[in-house]
């Protein structure tokens, strides 16, 4: 009986761990997602459209991202995309892109996608500050240590080397 309990217990704290990525977006009136979504959920059409092209053309700089990924361990992040906005269907297929190369655990990892106030049905925005999207907020011990903000300064990667690894950064509108 006690093993019973013990395997029980295992395999409810791994599906909980495995649901935290599950995808909850639902469209617009617009077609647009709003809520939390993950990379799935832009390989389906019509967001496949624009962000398959994008991931697959994107070439990471594989010096930067070799003093990335170990960097990457502790982290985690909270990003803001909207699937209407050029800058998001830009950049979130590339910070994808940088993720998987740099094997992160997506666990450690919560996108919410915003309609063109920057909000969601149940303001998962609130108390973030987002003011334009994309918006990639790195935290590290539960404490924000940097936010990428639109656009890279240098790259995507070399941007979030430079959070991660405590230099001097600002985002694009700092």
């Amino acid at each position: 009986m006690k093993n019973v309990f013990y395997f029980i217990l295992i395999v409810s704290t791994l599906s909980c761990s495995a649901q935290k990525n599950i995808a909850t977006a639902v469209k617009d009136p617009s077609g647009n997602l709003i809520g939390i979504a993950n990379k799935e959920s832009f390989i389906e059409a019509p967001f496949n459209e624009w962000f398959t092209p994008n991931y697959d053309a994107y070439e990471t700089d594989k010096e930067v991202m070799a003093k990335l990924t170990p960097l990457l361990k502790d982290i985690t992040i909270k990003a803001f995309m909207g699937t209407w906005c050029g800058d998001s269907q830009e950049q979130t297929p590339v910070f994808y892109k940088i993720l998987d190369e740099a094997n992160f655990d997506y666990n450690n990892l919560v996108l919410i996608t915003v309609n063109r106030s920057k909000v969601t049905p149940d303001n998962l925005q609130e108390g973030f500050n987002i003011e334009r999207v994309p918006t990639f907020i790195v935290y590290k011990n539960d404490k924000e240590i940097g936010r990428f903000v639109e656009y890279p300064r240098e790259s995507v990667e070399a941007d979030l080397l430079k959070i991660v690894s405590g230099q001097p950064y600002k985002h694009s509108y700092e």
